[in-house]
């Protein structure tokens, strides 16, 4: 690309300004946009951690139960009779 004179060289300069302040203005905006998404995601994970401590209680208490029932019904069989 060759340049003929100053007032090109003028107005090309001042394009490529006006494309960097654009530029500036849309990473200065996604940069925002990335805090907020930042902030959400560690929300979720948050969420996530307690849902997830939430079901281990709950089905720890259901195994809980269920081996209680194994066992009473494993000492309710018996093999040998026994005189009533």
């Amino acid at each position: 690309m060759k340049i003929n004179d100053k007032n090109e060289l003028f107005a090309i300069i001042q394009d490529l300004q006006e494309e960097l302040i654009e530029v500036i203005a849309e990473n200065k905006r996604l940069t925002e946009s990335n805090v907020d998404l930042q902030d959400e995601v560690d929300s979720l994970w948050a969420m996530m951690d307690e849902i997830t401590k939430s079901d281990i209680e709950n089905f720890s208490h259901l195994l809980d139960e269920i081996k209680a029932d194994v066992i009473t019904r494993a000492l309710m069989v018996s093999k040998k009779k026994v005189d009533c």
